[in-house]
Parts: structure tokens; sequence; C-alpha cells
């Protein structure tokens, strides 16, 4: 700075010339600019981390904030709120609220690229039917499903035109005072016969409900390089299909499970059977899981791990409707969905990280 302030004097009192400048200014020491890829990774932590702090604390933070503020002079807000409230209350049954412009966020984007997460189709869908996806394995967030089918950031409407997504997570998170507008914006239903069957019924055609059919079950078993899925006696969904007529399309992540580590317990141990207690309870299981720190991959957080996830979504099993089933038709599909689900897996598991060896357990 002192050799630029000379230079300059010396323009002033006739000693210098514009030479003079410019070789002060290649005497000073450079500044290092901030590196894009850098500035962009913090970025993606940051995405990532907003969705992950959002879905575990929003509703009770909101929830909180909500009640303090019936004790102070913005109750007149706080009351006006919960008359929308309870006057909204049955929008999340009926097809939600979804938002093409909350879909289509940029910090979508950056979501998509911090793990990366992709979204590979294998065969065409038609408008005209209606389908249930069942979504293979739960891990602990279902990164995979919620950047896929909750937001425009992999473009599955470009990929499946015609096709309208709807994720169903736990009822109870519509119960929360601004998170389930949040959910609702980006076409998320519940995961009730109320909410499934109207999308299914009387919302014309076109409609993909994702059913993460393993649940919170699944989630505790839920570990880098474990290839299982709570599926043997899961079957409400094949009927739910029969009934509404609707084909099941299988579908596979690779990598979801890699996103956390997280100690998994023994059957029969005490800690198992506290984790049962509390998802019975809660409707979600209290899984012991770590990722990685804000600031350093070495450390424990709950920023997840940069793994990939790509998303297979499978052939669909064309399926009749049956207004009352058998059980022997619901067997039938039942094991016609698991093997398509075995085929999908094998297919697709030594493109996607995994060995020859490797294989699906369904539980």
């Amino acid at each position: 700075m002192k050799t630029i302030l000379a230079a300059y004097s010396g323009v002033l009192k006739g000693k210098g010339t514009g030479s003079s400048i410019l070789s002060a200014l290649q005497d000073l020491p450079s500044v290092p600019w901030p590196c894009r890829s850098k500035m962009e990774k913090h970025l993606q932590v940051i995405s990532v981390l907003q969705w992950v702090i959002s879905f575990l604390a929003m509703g009770a933070a909101c929830t909180v904030l909500l009640i303090y503020m019936f004790c102070t002079d913005c109750w007149v807000i706080a009351a006006i709120y919960t008359a929308w409230l309870i006057f909204d209350w049955n929008t999340p049954k009926r097809g939600g609220r979804r938002s093409s412009w909350v879909r289509s966020w940029t910090v979508w984007t950056y979501f998509r690229d911090y793990f990366p997460i992709r979204l590979i189709k294998t065969h065409n869908l038609l408008p005209s039917r209606n389908y249930i996806f069942g979504y293979h394995p739960h891990g602990i967030f279902c990164f995979g499903a919620f950047c896929n089918f909750g937001t425009e950031a992999t473009g599955f409407t470009k990929k499946f035109p015609g096709i309208k997504p709807s994720l169903a997570t736990l009822a109870g998170n519509f119960r929360l005072p601004v998170l389930r507008d949040y959910l609702m914006s980006g076409g998320i239903c519940p995961v009730n016969k109320n909410s499934i069957d109207y999308l299914l019924s009387r919302n014309g055609t076109g409609n993909a409900v994702v059913i993460v059919v393993g649940g919170a079950a699944e989630s505790l078993d839920c570990a880098p390089g474990m290839n299982s899925v709570t599926l043997r006696n899961r079957k409400g969904f094949v009927r739910l299909a029969l009934q509404k007529g609707s084909d099941l399309v299988p579908v596979y992540s690779f990598g979801e499970n890699d996103a956390y580590k997280q100690v998994i317990f023994e059957e029969g141990s005490w800690s198992r059977l506290v984790q049962r207690k509390l998802q019975k309870l809660l409707g979600f299981a209290p899984c012991l899981f770590h990722g990685c720190g804000l600031f350093s991959d070495d450390s424990w957080g709950i920023v997840p791990y940069c793994k990939p996830i790509t998303t297979v979504v499978g052939e669909p099993i064309t399926v009749p409707k049956v207004e009352d089933p058998t059980q022997d038709m619901v067997d039938l599909y039942h094991a016609m969905y698991i093997k398509s689900l075995r085929c999908l897996f094998d297919k697709y598991k030594t493109r996607f990280g995994l060995k020859e060896s490797d294989v699906l357990h369904i539980q």
C-alpha cells in the first residue's frame, strides 16, 4: 500500500508517470481468491445440512415457537396461523399442495451434487396408468428418495413425462406447523390409506406414489456395505396396488446405506428392544448414527458422507384391478415383485460399486 501511495504521490508532484503506478502494482503480493470448487462444496454441505436439520427439528421448533407467540404481543399472528392450520388440516390427505417452484430450487442441485445422486430410467411409464413405486433401502434419511422424487434436481418429470411423483412419509410430520407446508411443497404426502387412496383413485392418472416399503424397521439395519431390505412380510402395498389397479415398480438405490455409519445392536439385546419399543411409540426408529463433521471429514457429525447414490427405477409390473383380492393373489404378486427387485439389483450391482458375489437379502 505504501508503494502505491508513493507512486501516486510522485505522479501528483510531476515526479512520475503512469508507469510508476503500474510498476507499484506489479510489486504487490498476490491475494488468493476463494476457490470456486471450495465455495461450491460449502454450498453443497449447507444444502444437505439444512434438509437434515429441517427434517429433525423444524416441526418441533415451529411448534414451540407457535405456542410461545400466544404468550406475546404476536398472539394474533399465532391465532391466525392456527385457524389456517385447522382449516387446512385435511389437505395432505387430498393430494397436498405441491409447488413446481419449490421443487426446482437451485439449493436442490447443490444437494444432488454433494453425494452425488443420480436417477436411472430403465423403462417408459404410461401417463394413462397409476403406479406404486416400492423404494429400497430406507437408509437413515432416504436421501435418494427425497432428491429424486421430492425435487426436480435429477429431472424426474423430464425422464418420465406425464408422471407426477408423490413421496409418502410419516403422517405425523403433517401435524407439525410449517414443516407440513414445507413437505407438501415438494409433493410429499402422508403414508396412510386416505392419502394414497386419493392419489390413486380420485386424482386422475399419471400418479406415482413412492412408498419406502421397509420403513422405520429397515433403517435399524442400514449400514455401509449392507444390502438387505425388509420386505418378506410387507404385503400391504401389494394389496393396495390390486385394489386400485396400480402397477408396481421396484426401485433400488445403490449407496443409500453408505451415507451414515450406524451402531447396530443384536436382535434380542436390551438396546434393540428399547429401539423397537420407541419405534412403535414414536413411529420412527431412534438410530444411533453419525456422519462427518461440518469442517472435517475425519470428525463425527450429522453431515452425511459423500458417497454416490444411484436410484434405478425398474420395470413396471402390470397389476389388474381387484376390489377384494384373495390372499393367494396378494402372495402371487408379492412374489413377482420380489423376483423383479432381485433381478434389478443383480443387473445393476456391478455398475454401481458392488461385486458380482454380492446378493440382496430379503428380510
